[in-house]
């Protein structure tokens, strides 16, 4: 996929198509690589609750429970993540 972009922005004679069909790769996802749009893989779920800095929190409190060898629990971490969501007025994580 990066070289086939790379050689549609060297050789400004090289169509889209053609690079498609050279380096053997889906002419729409090249096409939409070419505009900016981002992989599955790096862009975020729509699913997520959690803003990433809250994510991010959660997983520093679970490195310093097994720092302290602490285990951490399902049960503490799940509590821990609704706390977060429940001041964003967010549905709870988990069964209810």
């Amino acid at each position: 996929m990066i070289l086939a972009l790379e050689a549609i922005q060297s050789n400004k004679k090289l169509s889209l198509r053609a690079a498609a069909k050279l380096y053997n790769v889906p002419e729409t996802t090249l096409r939409h690589r070419r505009n900016g749009m981002p992989t599955r893989r790096d862009s975020p779920a729509n699913s997520k609750k959690l803003t990433q800095s809250k994510e991010e929190a959660i997983v520093k409190y679970i490195l310093n429970l097994v720092k302290r060898a602490f285990p951490p629990r399902l049960y503490s971490i799940e509590d821990m993540a609704n706390q977060l969501l429940r001041v964003c007025d967010k549905p709870p994580v988990g069964k209810l």
